[in-house]
């Protein structure tokens, strides 16, 4: 198949990839512009996965607020340089994800982070969902399983889907970011703030 200046150029524009990088994609997907932008992602976690180890020291602290003052969000956001925090790009990045975390709200960064009391809780819950649901008990432990991993989509942000686009996880971004930046890329910590909320959950 014929791959034209024009193909490769939205391929570019829709992935932040080389220009050899994505026309070797369209080759390798016959002209398929979504096939080529799932292989550059595949070549993208190889890139971002050797990048993983190093340090990121650098950063910045972004704010977002959201709904006239009603929801705010502060999120650090590591690199390792500070020529990357300085990066437009890599600001608009930490915007994202703070857009993220206000509007999905999740508690936690990554899977790692969910403290053990609290899915021991979950599993117990889940578990007595399936006995009330009448399960049958030799599929019950594949039935916490999966349902174990709904709740890590839910609660964990790397693993919700991103608001903008919900076929990639905000990890898909976040290495995609790493593979363009050409830096590893830390989402370390955050905090998101709700007018209102707790109140009345002591009295």
């Amino acid at each position: 198949m014929n791959i034209t200046p024009d193909m490769v150029k939205e391929l570019r524009q829709r992935t932040g990839s080389g220009i050899m990088d994505c026309k070797k994609a369209l080759q390798d997907a016959d002209g398929d512009i979504e096939r080529a932008i799932d292989l550059l992602r595949e070549r993208g976690l190889s890139a971002a996965a050797k990048k993983a180890g190093r340090i990121a020291s650098e950063g910045i602290i972004e704010s977002y607020i959201h709904g006239e003052g009603r929801i705010g969000v502060l999120l650090e956001i590591n690199c390792e340089t500070d020529f990357v925090a300085r990066n437009s790009e890599f600001k608009n990045f930490a915007h994202e994800v703070a857009m993220q975390i206000a509007a999905a709200n999740p508690p936690y960064v990554k899977r790692e982070d969910v403290p053990e009391h609290i899915l021991q809780k979950e599993k117990e819950i889940i578990k007595t969902q399936i006995i009330n649901e009448g399960k049958p008990a030799n599929i019950a432990e594949k039935i916490v399983e999966g349902r174990i991993e709904k709740y890590y989509k839910e609660n964990c942000l790397l693993e919700q889907p991103y608001i903008r686009n919900t076929d990639m996880t905000v990890e898909d971004l976040l290495r995609e970011m790493i593979t363009k930046l050409g830096e590893n890329l830390v989402i370390r910590r955050f905090v998101r703030y709700e007018v209102g909320e707790g109140l009345g959950e002591n009295e």
